[in-house]
């Protein structure tokens, strides 16, 4: 007994003492104080708020809480996280032994007279145990955890990369509402400069060249419509593409200039980031199976140890088989590498090598969040102010327009001048439209470059607490 105890407290040993690979530490990353373009930085960051408390419109709720569902893209991702769940389950099963069964029926009819016939009945159960001496069991068991736990992070990615996109994408096609009602709202004014136009004409007041150019102008920005509806249309298909649906129409809800858009938005410090957003920590898990596959490598090197056994039976009667003719086995197996030509050496070549690249891999992920978030600061912050400007513009185009009808109404100004208020106008309407998506799309941006959402959980993922509200229905 005592020997059996020495046996079995020498091969502990040797399994805790025996984990060959290196043991995996995180790159040394030197974060900047502060992003680039930061105007102060705080220990709280957007990124910590739900996506609802950003995303205030119902409708834009309503279409997000969709596409979480119901998303391809994401329901892929979801199921290559049960794949990788199942796999790991599978590497684990290595830990444990193997154990089998098995029957069999033979007989014998001999050619001979007077030679009995024999038919026999057989069964036995086997078991196999690989002993995980040198820790390549557990180096696989490592890898294939990172793999897991990768695939939860790269699913995280997607849902947050969904997010921006559904929000993203109607923010576009509230863009082009509200260009098309700038087009229409133009094609108006211009049809009643041209009603005016034609009416003095016909009274002899003005030439047929006011009329031409009127027509010309209105005839330009009409135009603009058609293309205007064909672009909803194509924004409208995407949107129910990332919503799992057919293509169809939209519902809408507040209009662009109404959605809600914070003047400050806080990051957080730039270390955080690491720990926020989804991608980096998909990267660090792959850096972390890309370690472990180093010591599988390393532990292939080293000599397999096995036990392998069986128990079973054999009688000519079916009703005595579990009687007489009992039997079993235990055998010890070892095997290892003597010549392999180079395979094991160049194997453990390749593992290192793809463990430099999982780590450049992270590496160059963490600097380019770095430069994400600071660019999406930037255009944040700066295409704010160029929409104050520019609205600032739309407001003077129209005084301009104003006074131009009065001027040409008491004959001090020219039929050019009032075209070229109007003509002037609409750009300027159109500019501020593309000022205001600009900076709402670099809020998403930045929140999905912050890791938004990072502390919720699934469930909460696809729940908001607004109330459903009527919606506008879709625009022509």
């Amino acid at each position: 007994m005592r020997r059996i105890s020495t046996v079995v407290l020498l091969l502990s040993t040797l399994v805790a003492g025996c984990n060959l690979g290196p043991k995996y530490n995180r790159p040394a990353i030197q974060p900047p104080a502060n992003f680039y373009a930061e105007r102060q930085t705080t220990a709280s960051s957007q990124a910590d708020a739900a996506w609802w408390e950003l995303f205030k419109d119902p409708v834009l709720q309503s279409l997000i809480r969709e596409a979480l569902q119901n998303n391809y893209d994401l329901r892929v991702a979801f199921a290559r996280v049960e794949q990788e769940r199942a796999l790991a389950g599978v590497t684990r099963s290595q830990y444990f032994p193997q154990v089998g069964y098995g029957a069999g029926i033979s007989g014998q009819q001999a050619p001979f007279p007077f030679v009995a016939s024999h038919t026999f009945y057989t069964y036995n159960f086997n078991t196999m145990w690989e002993m995980d001496l040198f820790g390549r069991i557990r180096k696989l068991n490592e890898a294939q955890r990172a793999v897991y736990f990768a695939s939860e992070e790269a699913r995280r990615d997607i849902r947050l990369l969904v997010l921006a996109e559904v929000a993203q994408g109607y923010f576009q096609l509230r863009a082009l509402d509200a260009n098309l009602e700038i087009a229409h709202r133009t094609v108006k004014s211009f049809q009643d400069t041209l009603d005016l136009f034609q009416h003095k004409f016909e009274g002899g007041a003005s030439s047929g060249l006011e009329v031409s150019r009127a027509q010309a102008a209105l005839s330009n920005v009409a135009a603009t419509i058609p293309d205007l509806q064909r672009q909803i249309v194509a924004q409208e298909v995407a949107l129910n593409f990332l919503l799992g649906r057919n293509p169809g129409p939209i519902v809408r809800g507040s209009a662009l200039a109404e959605q809600y858009d914070p003047p400050e938005v806080p990051t957080g410090l730039p270390a955080q980031l690491l720990e926020r957003r989804p991608d980096l920590r998909e990267a660090e898990e792959n850096l972390i199976a890309a370690n472990a596959n180093v010591g599988v490598a390393k532990a292939n090197y080293f000599p397999t140890i096995s036990l392998t056994g069986a128990f079973g039976g054999v009688s000519p009667q079916l009703s005595e088989l579990t009687g007489a003719g009992k039997a079993w086995s235990l055998t010890g197996n070892l095997a290892g590498p003597l010549f392999t030509a180079g395979r094991l050496k160049n194997e453990y070549r390749a593992a290192l090598a793809q463990r430099d690249q999982a780590r450049i891999a992270f590496e160059k992920a963490v600097t380019q969040a770095f430069g994400e978030v600071s660019t999406s600061l930037s255009a944040h912050q700066q295409l704010a102010k160029a929409y104050q400007e520019q609205l600032n513009s739309v407001e003077a185009y129209r005084e301009s327009v104003r006074l131009s009808n009065i001027r040409y109404d008491s004959g001090f100004a020219s039929y050019f001048e009032i075209i070229d208020a109007q003509l002037q106008m609409y750009p300027a309407e159109q500019s501020a439209v593309d000022y205001d998506l600009g900076r709402k799309v670099a809020l998403v941006n930045l929140y999905r470059a912050l890791g938004g959402g990072w502390s919720l959980n699934d469930s909460q993922w696809i729940s908001t607490s607004g109330a459903s509200v009527p919606v506008k229905s879709p625009a022509p």
